[in-house]
Parts: C-alpha cells; structure tokens; sequence
C-alpha cells in the first residue's frame, strides 16, 4: 500500500532535503522526475548517460541516485557496476534506485543483484518517490 502524501509529510520531507542525481535519456522523464524531486524540496542534477552519472559521482556528492536502466552509451546495470567497483576502491556508499518501465517478472531482482538499492518502475508517481527517497535517507542516517 502506499502511503498517503500530505501537505505536512512534504513540510517535513523538506526539512531533510536531500541532492538527488536522476540519470535519464528521455527528457520528458527528466523534467517530470524533477518536478517530483523538487515537490518533496529535494535538489536535483540531471545527467543523460551512464557515463556521465559515473563522472557526476565521482567529482560531487549526492544522496541518491535515480538511475535509468535503458540508456545509450552506458546502461544502468553497467553504471552501476563501475560505481560500485570504484566505491569499493574510495570505500563510499551511493544509493542507486533503479527507474525502470520494465515491471516484468524478475527486473526488479535483476537490478538489485546488479547493486542496486532500490526498484521504481515507471511511471513513478510522488508517493512512490517519496517511498524511495524517505528509504534511503533511513540507511544514511544509521
């Protein structure tokens, strides 16, 4: 079930904004992504390539990563795999949600046994964001 968003659970998510990197190829998913980050009082950067999201990590510091699974150049599986053999070498820990129109049986295994934290499937709705980023604020502050 999820959960009802209200005017006071968005006050109270903004205090904990958070920098969010979303990682798409389609720009109409890229903006409608940002306005659900940016509804919660999240700040977001926006890269189109797996490349660049491996880049961005490297030289910025973000909370959490939306990532596309389908992409030119660099795919999500294979973005994150680099991120995590690099965190394992700088010791860091970066959220990766998977973002995903794929909702067949067995992708959101497939994305988590690849590294990933989480598993959206498209189209996300702000419930289901807010799910996910409230989720992984919950591991960084432990």
């Amino acid at each position: 079930k999820e959960a009802t968003i209200t005017r006071h659970t968005v006050r109270k998510e903004r205090t904990a904004s958070q920098r969010i990197l979303i990682v798409e190829d389609n720009v109409v998913n890229q903006q409608v992504i940002r306005r659900l980050v940016e509804r919660q009082g999240h700040a977001a950067t926006i890269v189109d390539t797996g490349r660049k999201a491996v880049e961005a990590l490297e030289g910025d510091e973000f909370d959490a990563v939306l990532m596309d699974i389908q992409m030119p150049e660099m795919d999500g599986l294979e973005a994150t795999a680099e991120i995590r053999r690099r965190e394992k070498m700088n010791g860091k820990h970066h959220t990766i949600i998977a973002m995903t129109a794929h909702a067949m049986t067995g992708d959101r295994e497939r994305c988590l046994h690849a590294g990933m934290d989480d598993y959206l499937s498209k189209p996300i709705g702000l419930a289901q964001l807010s799910a996910a980023l409230n989720r992984s604020q919950a591991v960084l502050s432990r």
